[in-house]
């Protein structure tokens, strides 16, 4: 593809103002901030090779002691409602909770939200279960050449994950794949990601960079180069002008949200939200997003916002505990 030989021949800043324009005429201006609401810090599978949950099974012995508490979830939900931030998805590592567990979550946050969520949840068989509480399934491919997927993810499989895909486009939920740029991939694999886009009718993609953990093969790796991650991310916006994409990024790596967002994304995650709310890193996302020419969609500064909500019960001191923790990192970071 011409897309994939202008990235290999380094021509990048070509890429995104092609994709740049696209993404204006498709999508407009808005730019939405993502956050992934994790269910449990526990997996049963525990071996894709990049992944801290697999360095956990050694270190805990009962896997219900790393499931959070359903409260604290409800109150995430309830602030990023708030802040007029999007749900990116519900994730649990495979066997945290059940499927009623998971269903009764996701009513309870679209009670609060009045938006249907998207789950991140592995393959799943009970797609069946869940109704209109849920808008989409997500499928945690990582590396889209099968071969190097395999290595890295050898409990989930491409074949699998693309035949619950299917279901779920039957069944009428939309559907999204998830991939980590950094685990050894080339750009002739993007040949592999757009013809699962286009065989799956994918709705959304997240891209994530190599965040690398300790104890993993990855541990000593760099994460991918600022301009690769958006020339990849150009790619596939000019190959799919009507794709939905979020991309991830770190806060040691918020330069990259101004490239990535020229490149095609139409919204952020991956922001340990509660420590960086308020402080200078919050407003260098704002910054980010404004010099970028695009019109942020909720908050990551205005404490008015996070304060002022209805009586939340039973939530009331779950959401202050999250308020209280990001008056202490303002004040830290002041």
């Amino acid at each position: 593809m011409q897309v994939i030989k202008k990235l290999e021949e380094f021509k990048t800043l070509e890429l995104m103002e092609k994709a740049n324009k696209i993404t204006i005429n498709e999508h407009g201006l808005d730019i939405t901030l993502e956050r992934a609401i994790f269910l449990s810090w526990w997996c049963d599978k525990g071996d894709c090779a990049f992944c801290y949950m697999s360095t956990q099974k050694q270190n805990i012995k009962d896997p219900k002691t790393a499931r959070r508490k359903v409260n604290a979830i409800l109150a995430e939900a309830e602030l990023c409602r708030r802040m007029g931030w999007n749900i990116e998805f519900l994730s649990g590592g495979y066997g945290s909770f059940s499927t009623s567990e998971i269903k009764s979550i996701a009513q309870q946050i679209y009670g609060i939200t009045k938006k249907p969520v998207w789950l991140n949840i592995g393959i799943t068989p009970d797609l069946e279960d869940y109704g209109e509480e849920i808008a989409g399934i997500t499928g945690a491919v990582e590396m889209a050449n099968p071969q190097k997927q395999k290595k890295v993810c050898p409990s989930k499989s491409i074949e699998d994950i693309s035949e619950m895909l299917n279901i779920a486009g039957d069944l009428g939920f939309k559907k999204a794949i998830t991939i980590i740029l950094g685990l050894g991939e080339t750009p002739s694999d993007l040949k592999y990601l757009f013809n699962l886009i286009n065989d799956l009718k994918i709705d959304r993609v997240i891209f994530y960079s190599l965040n690398p953990h300790a104890g993993t093969p990855f541990e000593n790796k760099s994460q991918p180069a600022s301009l690769y991650y958006a020339g990849v991310v150009a790619a596939t916006r000019i190959t799919f002008p009507k794709l939905e994409i979020i991309c991830g990024t770190w806060v040691d790596n918020l330069a990259n949200m101004g490239p990535l967002i020229l490149a095609g994304a139409n919204g952020l995650t991956k922001f340990p939200l509660f420590k960086m709310f308020g402080t200078r890193y919050g407003k260098r996302v704002e910054e980010e997003v404004h010099w970028a020419g695009r019109n942020l969609k909720g908050t990551f500064t205005d404490f008015d916002k996070l304060l002022n909500g209805p009586p939340a019960g039973e939530l009331e001191p779950y959401i202050k505990r999250y308020i209280d923790m990001c008056l202490k990192n303002k004040s830290l970071n002041e």
